[in-house]
């Protein structure tokens, strides 16, 4: 269970561009309006919890023991019971706790809003209150961060220190992206699902904050393996302008570029054109983001940069 932390002092900088490790803290008020826990059936032996979209503890088969006044009929072996010609019952333990990592994307492509605050300050933010919900959970959690320049990654504990160590490299990654920021090769989606590969996960909570720029096909399929043994959950960071372009952009002749290219957008014809296909790329990811999320029956969330994202995730994992 995470205690109460005393908030370092801010850095002062623009919660707009950048999130300090103060903020990042901070959050931690923000985890009691959500949970990741499981409701599960009324008649449960471990009902009560919150609503949740995800996988929660486990059950642990522990014996087969004879059955007693006040055992659950429902938990009746009856292969046993018809052999041996007297009641038997399985009992089950709740497993202790279970592994929650956190993967945040805080590369070049993040540091972008068109309105309100950076992609890169959204998922940071989110991830944080992630991890400091999984905390109070009473579970583990790790990060996997992936910066401009490298990944981290962080084996799931349940540790306030550590989480708090994860919130300051996070805080770092995110303070490093400016306008000049290139990603080096060895961050790339294909990379980042490697590493999540090597990691061997089972039975964990897998949740992927980033806006999916450069995630393939093949990307999808690995996930979609991952999914079978685990929950993922994929959150999409958007802004409105990687959605569609205003009609009125010819009139002001924009020049847009990615630091390595650029594109004159100085005709009606141009603008549409570039419009049509973002709107196109746009729809793809949710829809293969969307069937990724089917295979668990959880729902496609996708959070703004309108300054509104915590309100928007917390409503959308069924905060309360």
């Amino acid at each position: 269970m995470a205690k109460p932390t005393l908030a370092p002092q801010s850095q002062g900088l623009d919660p707009r561009l950048y999130c300090d490790y103060a903020r990042l803290v901070r959050l931690q008020a923000q985890a009691e309006s959500f949970s990741l826990l499981p409701h599960l059936k009324a008649g449960s032996v471990l009902s009560g919890r919150h609503n949740s979209l995800f996988r929660g503890r486990g059950l642990n088969f522990e014996e087969l023991r004879h059955y007693q006044l006040g055992d659950d009929i429902r938990n009746l072996d009856w292969k046993v019971t018809m052999r041996t010609g007297k009641p038997h019952v399985r009992s089950y333990t709740e497993e202790k706790d279970r592994n929650v990592i956190v993967c945040v994307d805080q590369r070049s492509a993040m540091f972008f809003a068109s309105t309100e605050v950076m992609k890169s300050v959204v998922a940071a933010e989110v991830a944080a209150m992630c991890g400091w919900r999984v905390l109070k959970d009473g579970d583990r959690v790790g990060f996997v961060i992936a910066s401009d320049s490298a990944l981290y990654h962080s084996k799931a504990q349940r540790s306030q220190n550590d989480l708090l160590a994860q919130l300051k490299r996070l805080s770092q990654a995110n303070q490093r992206l400016n306008v000049d920021s290139l990603d080096a090769d060895r961050v790339t989606f294909s990379k980042w699902i490697e590493l999540i590969k090597r990691m061997k996960l089972k039975q964990s909570t897998v949740i992927f904050i980033s806006d999916w720029r450069d995630c393939e096909e093949h990307h999808l399929d690995h996930l979609k393996q991952l999914q079978q043994h685990n929950d993922v959950l994929a959150v999409m960071v958007s802004d409105p302008l990687e959605q569609s372009l205003p009609q009125d952009l010819a009139k002001v002749k924009w020049v847009i570029g990615d630091g390595r290219y650029q594109l004159n957008l100085d005709s009606k014809a141009k603008v549409d054109a570039a419009s049509a296909s973002l709107v196109e790329k746009a729809q793809l990811q949710r829809q293969s983001l969307a069937q990724l999320m089917a295979i668990k029956k959880l729902p496609h969330i996708e959070i703004d940069t309108t300054g509104d994202h915590i309100t928007q995730f917390q409503k959308l994992v069924g905060g309360r």
